[in-house]
C-alpha cells in the first residue's frame, strides 16, 4: 500500500506519463518488493546473527528516504524550482525546449525512483523472516506474488494519480502535496515499525 500511495504521488505530479513510463514505475516498485522478501529469506538462512540487529534501523532508512524525498519535493515546490525531466525530450525543466508546455508531463528521476522502490519495500525484509520455513522454489513463489500483487496496485495507483493530476484542483499545488504525502508515508511505516 505504501508503493501504491506514492504511485498516485508521482503521476499526480506528472499526469501526463505514457503507458511505458506507467509500466516501467510499477515494475521497479514489484521489483523491490520481490527482492527484499528473498532478502530477508535469504538473511535468514546464511547471516541472520548479523541481520538481526540490523532489522530495528529498517523503519528509521525507510523514514530518512522518504523525509528527503519528500522535504526535496516541498521545497521545489515553494521555490517554484522544476529539476524533473521533461516527460518528451528527457532534458530537465531548466533545458527543456518547451516540450513541458506542448506534452505536460514531469517524470521523476531514476535514482528518485530507485530510493522510493528502497523506501516503500525495506520493510517487506521481514517477510524473510515469516517465510524462512519454505523451500528456496516456494520462496521465489510468494516473493513472485508478492511483486505481481505490488504491480497491478501501482499500475491502479498510477492511473488514479493521473485522474486526479489532470484536474484543475491540484495544478501547481501537485508537488508539494505529493511531498507531504511522501513524508506522511515515511512516518505511518515509522510508527509501525518503532512504535507499534
Amino acid at each position: 500500500m505504501d508503493a501504491f500511495s506514492v504511485s498516485i504521488v508521482n503521476a499526480i505530479t506528472g499526469p501526463d506519463m505514457r503507458l511505458g513510463r506507467k509500466c516501467g514505475i510499477a515494475g521497479v516498485y514489484a521489483f523491490f518488493q520481490f527482492a527484499m522478501p528473498l532478502l530477508g529469506w535469504l538473511c535468514v538462512h546464511t547471516i541472520a546473527t548479523i541481520f538481526t540487529p540490523f532489522q530495528k534501523f529498517i523503519p528509521w532508512i525507510a523514514l530518512g528516504l522518504l523525509l528527503y524525498i519528500g522535504g526535496k519535493m516541498v521545497l521545489e515546490a515553494l521555490r517554484g524550482e522544476d529539476g524533473r525531466e521533461c516527460a518528451a525530450c528527457g532534458k530537465s525543466g531548466a533545458d527543456c525546449n518547451g516540450c513541458k508546455k506542448k506534452n505536460g508531463g514531469k517524470q521523476l528521476s531514476f535514482s528518485v525512483l530507485l530510493m522510493q522502490g528502497i523506501a516503500t519495500s525495506i520493510d517487506a525484509l521481514s517477510v524473510g523472516f515469516t517465510i524462512a520455513d519454505y523451500g528456496v522454489v516456494m520462496a521465489v513463489i510468494a516473493s513472485l506474488v508478492i511483486a505481481a500483487v505490488t504491480f497491478v496496485i501501482c499500475m491502479a495507483g498510477l492511473f488514479i494519480g493521473t485522474a486526479a493530476g489532470s484536474t484543475r484542483l491540484l495544478t501547481g499545488r501537485a508537488q508539494l502535496a505529493g511531498g507531504i504525502i511522501l513524508i506522511l508515508i515515511g512516518m505511518e511505516i515509522f510508527v509501525k515499525g518503532v512504535v507499534l
